[in-house]
């Protein structure tokens, strides 16, 4: 036929007279008996042609379909309808057509690729057995490490200003810490000389958000200072709020929080001092009130400015004011509004749809970088249960957006990372240990002692602290009583002690000058 020569099976021959009529055949034979009466449409032709060839090859265009089958331009993707249709090919972009050598599927690189659907699920199930294959799982001190420059902790340079603030609380969107220990401890191990003004203006704009999403049962009990905060931007807040509000129950609140929440509830979004007028309150009463609120869940301001002077007792500012502490100048006063978060009484229950499910996924991606079910053990209850993430994870494997395999040894179950955090994985494999010592606090969440790193637990008490040296546990600080994991020398004891006091991250050389120092022999 003109330029093009194929092979033809007998008993597809009345299927070639169709499609090519003044096509020559050699040798000339006839169909078999059961197939030499069929008759077929040109239509119906191509799709059955289309059909036998799409179960051998792979991801192909209509575009090179018809040049491949000599086949007037158009009935290629007329066919591939069809068969789409019925359920037969699948149609996308399933291979890198920019990476390939020849010019023809560069420049089909932007028409839809057709494939055999069950083809199509071999090569996905090749592609990702492969894919896995390629993983070498890190020991849980090199993942440890991985985690801690992952979330800024040992990176270098730090991020500094507003910016890089807005970058660090989306990784750590979510996650609840105590009150007192985010400007204390979680934000300054992050950046680089916190400044708190930074947080204050993201609020401000309207940007983040402060607030407990998981309130108490029952009685409010408790201090501020222990409250679970999250620090969240204002346009994930509704997605949040909507799984912490899953299980709520009825809280039972003073006379005086009740006072308060009815102002805010009758005027709306309130200054400090126009909630003292409308409530007929002493600064010290509307003040514990609010505190009682914010830890309910159920207030939260324009501010964090609000929430900073509420971790300090009135008579501890006024003792400090009198001393001319700066501190002091921090009141309810400077925290602009404060505003009832009213929970959504008709909200569906937000599991059942796999959209806001994989919101959640890829939140915690983000923080992590890999995912694994006791990698959650850390994160809120309300969190969607670990196999409904899974589903959504294996989906989103399947899509190419994330990648599977044994990513951490001695972890049991299956793990999922993001395509960024495999080659930082393999960086950390590939550095060597420097000595560092890394000190945290027990609330910060790379607080995974028994989780990822042997031993047991510790808890997530703002008071508790927790020192590690390239990626190992060597030393916990709880209840006031500094412990060992690790046999220590003396020198090191008294250097793994600052490091737990003093709240910072020490590098080796000051190690060892500190070692020289402690040295008796000097």
């Amino acid at each position: 036929m003109g330029a093009h020569c194929f092979w033809v099976a007998a008993e597809q021959l009345p299927l070639a007279h169709t499609l090519y009529p003044d096509a020559m055949f050699s040798p000339r034979i006839s169909a078999p008996q059961q197939y030499s009466g069929r008759r077929f449409e040109t239509s119906d032709a191509a799709r059955e042609l289309l059909r036998g060839r799409l179960q051998a090859v792979g991801p192909v265009t209509a575009t090179s379909l018809d040049a491949l089958l000599a086949l007037p331009d158009g009935s290629a993707t007329a066919a591939l309808m069809s068969l789409e249709g019925e359920g037969f090919v699948m149609r996308g972009q399933f291979s890198n057509a920019a990476a390939a050598d020849d010019a023809r599927a560069t420049a089909d690189a932007a028409e839809p690729e057709w494939c055999e659907r069950r083809l199509l699920a071999r090569i996905s199930r090749y592609t990702i057995r492969t894919l896995r294959a390629q993983v070498e799982p890190l020991a849980s001190a090199d993942f440890m490490r991985f985690l801690l420059e992952w979330q800024g902790v040992t990176r270098e340079p730090k991020g500094e200003g507003p910016q890089s603030l807005a970058a660090v609380l989306e990784q750590l969107e979510g996650f609840e810490i105590p009150a007192v220990a985010w400007e204390r401890d979680v934000l300054p191990a992050r950046l680089q000389h916190y400044d708190p003004a930074w947080l204050d203006t993201l609020c401000l704009s309207g940007r983040v958000l402060w607030a407990r999403l998981d309130p108490p049962k029952g009685m409010v009990a408790g201090p501020v200072r222990s409250t679970p905060i999250s620090l969240i931007s204002r346009a994930h807040f509704p997605l949040w709020r909507s799984f912490s509000q899953r299980q709520r129950s009825e809280i039972t609140l003073s006379s005086s929080a009740r006072a308060i929440a009815d102002q805010l509830t009758t005027r709306g979004a309130s200054f400090f001092d126009d909630l003292l007028r409308g409530a007929g309150l002493l600064q010290a009463q509307a003040e514990s009130a609010l505190g009682e609120l914010v830890a309910a869940g159920l207030v939260s301001a324009d501010s964090f400015g609000g929430l900073r002077a509420l971790l300090l007792p009135l008579e501890a500012k006024r003792k400090l004011a009198n001393r001319g502490r700066r501190i002091a100048l921090f009141g309810l006063e400077e925290a602009g509004r404060w505003s009832l978060l009213h929970p959504d009484a008709d909200a569906q229950d937000p599991t059942a749809d796999p959209e806001l499910v994989e919101q959640i996924a890829w939140r915690l991606l983000q923080r992590y970088g890999v995912v694994f079910r006791r990698m959650l053990t850390r994160e809120a209850p309300w969190l969607p249960p670990w196999h409904l993430l899974l589903r959504v994870l294996r989906r989103l494997e399947s899509q190419g957006h994330v990648r599977g395999g044994r990513f951490v040894a001695g972890v049991s179950g299956e793990q999922y990372a993001l395509p960024d955090a495999v080659p930082a994985m393999r960086a950390i494999r590939q550095r060597p240990p420097d000595g560092t010592l890394i000190s945290l606090s027990a609330a910060d969440p790379l607080n995974l002692l028994g989780i990822v790193t042997p031993g047991e637990r510790l808890a997530a008490l703002s008071g508790n602290r927790l020192v590690l040296r390239d990626g190992v546990p060597i030393a916990m600080q709880s209840a006031g009583e500094s412990r060992f994991i690790v046999s220590l020398s003396v020198p090191e004891e008294w250097t793994v002690r600052n490091a737990l006091l003093r709240r910072s991250a020490v590098s080796e050389r000051d190690r060892r000058t500190s070692d020289l120092r402690a040295s008796p022999d000097r």
